[in-house]
């Protein structure tokens, strides 16, 4: 699919993620995880906001997506909270920041709709100061078969009608890029993954 074809995609679904923020089915896990964010924080395809209930009043953030609707919901939803936001519109897998910039970098979601996501978390490794963290909420393949074999089979149609595949492996994509991870926790048959990794 092309970029500006995945970008309408997440354009439209920008009211319905914003719903999302204090109860969707992933609050828990996001609250288990992004509550560690510290320091300048660098947060990849930010969609609506979905993580700014977790983050404490002294980070500064750092905000990237690639669609315009979801930035604008993410814009407004940032005047609830303390912390100092700035929100760029571009696209990650383009995306140039200088090294060692960030102390936290986040990643929702997001490595789903990729076509380089090896090279997306080498740009972390880039991003990311050598003592700092890179916080990870995907979801993937199931370590359920009867459950991976439907994700197989329903990913064409997927990525067709919202624009991410359902069958990626998150632990292999992580472990073929330079990160080292510290700690995986699976979740919902195995299909939400939680990584804390560092550079």
């Amino acid at each position: 699919m092309d970029r500006q074809s995945l970008i309408k995609k997440f354009d439209k679904q920008a009211k319905k993620y914003d719903k999302r923020r204090k109860n969707g089915q992933a609050y828990k896990f996001r609250r288990r995880i992004f509550q560690e964010a510290n320091g300048k924080v660098l947060e990849v395809a930010i969609g609506s906001g979905l993580n700014f209930p977790f983050y404490n009043r002294e980070i500064e953030l750092t905000g990237l997506d690639f669609s315009h609707e979801m930035l604008k919901t993410a814009q407004n939803a940032a005047k609830n909270y303390p912390f100092k936001t700035t929100l760029i519109q571009t696209d990650v897998e383009t995306a140039e920041f200088n090294e060692n910039s960030f102390d936290t970098i986040i990643s929702s979601a997001s490595l789903c709709a990729y076509q380089e996501p090896v090279n997306v978390l080498n740009s972390f490794q880039k991003w990311c100061k050598p003592e700092g963290k890179i916080l990870m909420m995907e979801h993937g393949i199931s370590a359920n078969k009867p459950l991976a074999w439907l994700q197989k089979s329903l990913d064409p149609l997927a990525l067709k009608v919202v624009g991410c595949h359902q069958n990626r492996n998150i632990s292999e994509i992580v472990k073929k890029s330079y990160l080292k991870i510290n700690r995986e926790e699976r979740y919902l048959a195995g299909y939400l993954y939680l990584i804390w990794a560092k550079p």
